[in-house]
């Protein structure tokens, strides 16, 4: 026997905590969980900082900032009183990896979150910026630094100067990435506006969508997107096209029912999918959380299609005489006091009215010289009026008949002598000649298209000069979309008239 040894049940030892004790333990765990799930939430959803917005071309060298040299143009604003507590602007351009990296979409947005209100403006490829190399279309800034960062940070600079202010954000998204994100959150419905049929084997490109209204997959979405023309012998017949202000329009509308599909809150199960596009297919200073707080303000603020409006930069069409190419190139122009409209009321930002003088816009004086609302031009070359040549032809002899005698070689009829030769119509112009000379592109008979290299230089590698300087040679012009061949479409104008000359506007 153990002795004083009890061979009963223990005795359960007393809780150290009261019952009252206990309760509050389960109300202190239940508040931390809370609180995990809250920040959890909140983490994902983080709001971008204006005051100090990541500025292409900044960055950070041994504790030295370089920022983006202006060189003697115009400085656009990157800093001022803001007109609502949450204003931001973003630069969103669209890259087409399989036409040469060329951003031929670029839209400026900006979205007043306090007010929940948005604006997005397209920016046409084809317009004249004021840079120092012969060809000045803006589609061709980012390849004609080199692409990458380098080239994201001229264009950006262009996109500023042509607008005033320097955006708080940037987003480049290559092609592929729309049709990606349409297939991510279940296709988008769209209203396609016309029977489609183009077909490019260079491009491996293959359009063919019917005109309706329906669900369209990401492939559908890409087609409908860079249509402009039907093939020459399509069943739906061979037109024009709609040119790049009708793809415009077609993108524009198009982006609207993307808006309105990401908008719908079943796609928050589809943030997995649509955070792998981005990753894989989008290049910015925003981060992904970012750009989710910036979806979360639009969905509880209430933002619908309504308050979200779509313009393209007003503009006129335009040409100029190119060194390069010995002819005049088609453009597009800002039309300068309805930028400025757009600029002050829906566009910028800050609270300071800007003026003519803020902005960068160019235009075509009518002895071919160019001018900029800043006063000044950086291709210097073009600041004069152009000198073109006038190189003699070397005159075409006509069929003629056994006597030997010229004949018109559709009526067999004898021509008359002409001693100063025929009299040639530039194609680009209109304008009658002198006779005995040729028309500008007569002298280049190998080129087809003004996107591809310039024969001044001949060389698809050389760079733009620096900054300040003048190399005295042309920078390589991006080629053109392969199996695009043809010469661009000209621009339309308001009125559906032909190219006009627009006249410098003084500076407010």
């Amino acid at each position: 026997m153990m002795g004083g040894t009890s061979g009963g049940k223990k005795h359960k030892r007393s809780s150290r905590l009261s019952w009252q004790q206990k309760g509050l333990l389960a109300v202190a765990v239940c508040l931390a969980v809370a609180l995990t799930g809250v920040l959890a939430w909140k983490s994902l959803f983080v709001r971008p900082d204006v005051e100090n917005p990541k500025v292409p071309g900044k960055e950070q060298n041994g504790g030295q900032e370089e920022v983006i040299d202006y060189g003697n143009g115009v400085r656009p604003r990157a800093e001022g009183q803001r007109k609502s507590q949450d204003y931001y602007t973003v630069l969103i351009l669209g890259r087409d990896t399989g036409g040469g990296g060329n951003t031929d979409t670029m839209l400026l947005a900006s979205y007043d979150v306090t007010n929940q209100k948005a604006a997005v403006m397209s920016i046409p490829r084809d317009t004249m910026v004021n840079v120092s190399w012969d060809v000045k279309k803006i589609n061709s800034v980012y390849n004609s630094y080199g692409g990458g960062d380098k080239g994201i940070q001229h264009l950006y600079k262009e996109i500023s100067q042509l607008v005033g202010f320097e955006p708080d954000y940037q987003v480049v998204v290559e092609w592929e990435a729309v049709g990606k994100l349409v297939d991510a959150i279940g296709g988008v419905y769209f209203d396609v506006p016309y029977d489609m049929d183009y077909h490019d084997p260079y491009q491996d490109l293959v359009i063919e969508q019917a005109k309706g209204y329906r669900l369209l997959s990401g492939d559908d979405a890409m087609q409908v997107i860079r249509w402009r023309k039907n093939d020459p012998g399509s069943p739906y017949g061979y037109h024009n096209g709609i040119g790049d202000s009708g793809r415009m329009e077609v993108q524009q509308n198009f982006l609207k029912a993307v808006i309105q599909q990401l908008m719908k809150p079943s796609n928050v199960l589809n943030i997995g999918k649509i955070s792998k596009v981005f990753q894989e297919c989008v290049e910015t200073d925003l981060s992904f959380q970012e750009i989710l707080w910036f979806g979360k303000a639009a969905v509880s603020g209430g933002l619908s299609v309504e308050n979200v409006e779509f313009l393209t930069m007003p503009y006129k069409g335009a040409s100029a005489w190119s060194r390069s190419y010995h002819q005049n190139l088609s453009y597009v122009v800002p039309i300068a006091g309805q930028l400025l409209d757009i600029v002050n009321n829906k566009l910028s930002p800050y609270s300071e009215v800007f003026t003519l003088s803020d902005l960068d816009i160019m235009s075509v004086n009518a002895d071919g010289s160019l001018s900029s609302t800043s006063g000044h031009v950086e291709d210097q070359k073009a600041a004069v009026p152009p000198v073109k040549p006038s190189k003699p032809a070397e005159p075409e002899t006509p069929p003629a008949d056994e006597n030997g005698v010229p004949v018109d070689p559709e009526t067999g009829e004898q021509l008359p002598a002409d001693p100063n030769g025929p009299i040639v119509v530039d194609p680009e112009t209109g304008e009658t000649q002198e006779p005995g000379t040729v028309p500008p592109e007569a002298t280049d008979p190998g080129i087809t298209d003004p996107g591809t290299t310039p024969p001044e230089t001949g060389d698809a590698g050389t760079t733009p000069p620096a900054e300040g300087g003048d190399s005295g040679a042309e920078p390589a012009v991006p080629p053109v979309e392969p199996g695009e061949t043809e010469t661009p479409d000209p621009p339309e104008t308001a009125d559906g008239s032909d190219f006009i000359i627009v006249e410098p506007q003084p500076a407010a």
